[in-house]
Order: structure tokens, then C-alpha cells, then sequence
């Protein structure tokens, strides 16, 4: 009994963390927090060992500071609010081309930006725009953060769940791009082949009065030239960096872009250091550092085997229907479970039921292996990542671009209520999982 309290205190941490994020009991940073030090005062786990847990994902901490650090210290430069102005003139008063219009500005953003970050930018400016030209704007904000969480799957970089499971497996940008990325295109032209019916009023819409638009200039054009160059390399290397004779990982390359963009910034006064720093969402990377510890628990009492010898007795050895199973899973339950802890806890356990049933060696269970997977065993992963991003437009709390867009949508006086996503957000969901399947059934399994 006592070896199993700690399994049973582990278990209810999580579970508990979970519960508060979804009800919003709690600032979802202050719930995995104190999720994380119960583990510590309950001795399941020392601090040095939960120090230890963290720095496993030292990777995905490093490529999500030096993202927010890089986009925050070209703000001053107005680039964001003079995109956001040119995709309503671009619309030529025609509803279906704003709709449009959204889609076709977020979309490469977010496959480069973590989606949050991207929702963080450029949502509130849609508000004032969309009460100017005289459109409802919370289904203009529920669209984006669609377009937002599915163009994350055009590259690794562009969706923290999806950057959590392809750094679990050693994929690389360049490889998931050629077996990937069409997956992510498929779930944006979903999107946009859904908006005569997902946004039919706003689709019928005609504006008036465009003239009376703001039309916001970009300031300091020399600097934002030099930081195009900077964002040029980094993204660069993001595709081929890994690939030279001494690797440079997309986190590495992310924070060299922000040091870079630091130096720029300081040089050119256009903001200060100690500015961009002050701004840098520090409660994001504390609740990933804290739910990585709460992950850890469960790992470190042996919850994790536990389940993955459940997966081992339902799946057996068929990938085929295993990766169909994992999709529309870990879709579903990202749908209510916030999608970053929920891979951060399915990537051991999928791990682990791998070794149960003999399809890998133990050694991948090794946080430092940097070898590669049996080809036919990444299916179960790339179903997983396809779920875990797709399954966040299903509800409020699916993924944290879907808060931000909430707490953007209170501050400009409107409510994005977890009713009114849900009757966006499910049709949606559906149909991009379904689509992911086809695909996957198609080009990966």
C-alpha cells in the first residue's frame, strides 16, 4: 500500500490540475505550480529531480522565449497593426473576403510562430476594426484562432504540442515538412471551405464607409528591414540548420534570432532591453516548466507503465489501428485538456507501450536517445500530433490561443463564452479529424 501511495498522490495531482485549468478555478500558471510543488512537500519527487524533469524539455522552453523575445522587439515598429489594417481594405467591402482575408494573413504567421504568440499580435486588432466597418468581431476572433492552431501543423515550429512530440521522435524541420506539412494545409482549406457555413452573415456582409478606416503606418522602416533579414535567417535555418555538419536545433537558432533582435533593438532605441524582457510571457514558460513536473510524477511513480500496458492490451501490434484509435483519442481530449500537458504525458506512455510489445528498444525511453524510430511505428505519432493541435478548436479550453482570444475578446467589451466556441468549435474539429484520417490512411499508415 505504501509503494502505492505515491502512484495514487501523483495521479490525483494531475488529475486535479487538469480539473482546475478546464473550470478556470485558477490561473492555469498558479494551478500547474502548485501542482508541481505538492509533488515536491509530498516527497514524490526531490527538487534537484524536478529541476531534472524540466530541463528534458530544455528544448521547447528555449525555442518559445526566443520566439516571444524576437516578435516582441519589432512591435515598435507597428508591422502587425499595418497587416491588420491592410486585410479589411483588401476586403473591398465584400464580408467573405475579410473572412478570407484572415485566413490568408494568419496562416503563414502561425507557421512559423507558436500560435499563441501569433493570437497575442494580431488579435486585438481585429476588435476596433471589425466595430468600425460594423461586424460582430468574436466570431472574427473564434476564425482566427482556428486558422491559428491548424496552419501549426505547416511546420514543427508552429504549434507547441506539435514542437513537444516531433523533438520526442529526432524528426526534423526538413522531414516534417515532406511528411507533414500537407496535413496542416488540408486542415486551413477545411477551414476556408467551411466559412460559408460556419460564418454565414458575415460572409453576406457588405461594408460601407471604408474610407473612414484608420490606416496605421509602419514606423522605423530602416530597422524593420534589418529585422526582416533576422527573421529571414532565422527561418532559414529553421529549414537547413539542422542538416549541416554541426547541427543547429530550431531552439537554437530561435534564441540566436532573439539575441539578435535584442542587439537591434538596443542599437537602434527603438525599445529597451530591459522593455522586451519586461513583456515576455515569463507565466507561459512557468506553467510549461511546472506541468512538465507534474508530467514527471507520473512518470517517476510508474503511472505512466500502468497505462501503457492498458494501450499495449487494446492496441496489440496494429498500427493501422492504433494511429486511427490515437487521432481521434487525443483529439477529443485535447478538446477539454489543455493540448501541451496532454502530449507532454502520451509522448512516454506511447513510448512505452512501443517497448511493451516489442516494436522498439528500451533505449528510446532515454531522455538524451537521439537516434531514429522504426519507420512503421511514426504513424502513432504523427496521429497524435494531427489530434492534439486539431482536437484544440473543439472547445474554449482546447489550447491557449483559445484563451488568449477570450481574454482579448473581454478587454474590447464582448464575450467569447465556452458555449459559442463549442458551437463553432465542433464542426470544426470533426471535420479537420476526419479529413487528418483520410490523409493519414492515404500517405502515412
Amino acid at each position: 500500500m505504501l509503494e502505492s501511495l505515491p502512484m495514487w498522490i501523483a495521479a490525483m495531482t494531475f488529475i486535479a490540475v487538469i480539473v482546475v485549468i478546464m473550470f478556470e478555478w485558477l490561473h492555469i500558471t498558479v494551478a500547474a505550480l502548485l501542482g508541481a510543488l505538492i509533488l515536491v512537500f509530498t516527497h514524490i519527487m526531490t527538487l534537484q529531480e524536478a529541476v531534472g524533469y524540466i530541463s528534458r524539455s530544455y528544448a521547447t522552453l528555449a525555442l518559445f522565449f526566443g520566439v516571444m523575445v524576437l516578435v516582441r522587439a519589432f512591435e515598435p515598429t507597428k508591422i502587425f497593426d499595418y497587416l491588420a489594417a491592410q486585410m479589411v481594405l483588401l476586403a473591398k467591402g465584400q464580408g467573405k473576403l475579410l473572412l478570407i482575408g484572415i485566413v490568408a494573413i494568419t496562416t503563414p504567421i502561425c507557421a512559423v510562430l507558436p500560435n499563441a504568440t501569433t493570437v497575442m499580435l494580431l488579435a486585438p486588432l481585429i476588435p476596433p476594426l471589425a466595430q468600425d466597418i460594423g461586424v460582430d468581431f468574436v466570431p472574427l476572433l473564434i476564425l482566427m484562432v482556428f486558422v491559428a492552431n491548424s496552419a501549426g501543423l505547416l511546420t514543427i515550429v508552429g504549434d507547441p504540442a506539435t514542437y513537444i512530440v516531433g523533438d520526442s521522435i529526432n524528426i526534423t524541420f526538413m522531414e516534417y515538412l515532406q511528411r507533414l506539412s500537407l496535413g496542416g494545409a488540408l486542415a486551413v482549406i477545411t477551414i476556408l471551405v467551411m466559412l460559408p457555413w460556419l460564418f454565414p452573415k458575415i460572409w453576406r456582409t457588405k461594408f460601407e464607409h471604408l474610407e473612414d478606416l484608420p490606416h496605421p503606418k509602419i514606423n522605423h522602416p530602416r530597422v524593420l528591414a534589418l529585422g526582416g533579414i533576422i527573421v529571414f535567417l532565422v527561418l532559414f535555418l529553421f529549414v537547413v540548420g539542422e542538416s549541416f555538419p554541426v547541427p543547429l536545433a530550431p531552439a537554437a537558432v530561435a534564441l540566436m534570432g532573439a539575441a539578435l533582435a535584442l542587439l537591434l533593438a538596443q542599437q537602434s532605441k527603438i525599445d529597451t532591453v530591459h522593455n522586451i524582457l519586461r513583456d515576455v510571457d515569463w507565466s507561459t514558460l512557468l506553467f510549461f516548466m511546472s506541468i512538465f513536473v507534474v508530467i514527471g510524477g507520473l512518470e517517476k511513480t510508474g503511472v505512466v507503465n500502468i497505462l501503457s500496458v492498458f494501450l499495449s492490451i487494446i492496441l496489440g501490434k496494429n498500427i493501422f489501428l492504433g494511429s486511427l484509435v490515437l487521432l481521434f483519442f487525443v483529439g477529443l481530449v485535447s478538446s477539454v485538456v489543455p493540448n501541451i500537458p496532454l502530449v507532454v504525458a502520451m509522448v512516454p506512455l506511447l513510448k512505452q507501450y512501443l517497448v511493451n510489445v516489442n516494436l522498439v528498444g528500451t533505449e528510446v525511453l532515454s531522455p538524451d536517445y537521439a537516434g531514429s524510430f522504426p519507420p512503421e511505428v511514426l504513424p502513432l505519432f504523427y496521429a497524435m500530433m494531427y489530434g492534439a493541435t486539431l482536437g484544440g478548436n473543439g472547445t474554449l479550453v482546447g489550447a491557449s490561443s483559445n484563451i488568449v482570444a477570450a481574454g482579448i475578446a473581454e478587454q474590447h467589451g464582448g464575450k467569447i463564452s465556452f458555449h459559442t466556441f463549442l458551437r463553432y468549435g465542433l464542426p470544426v474539429m470533426f471535420t479537420q479529424l476526419v479529413v487528418s484520417a483520410m490523409y493519414m490512411l492515404v500517405f502515412l499508415v
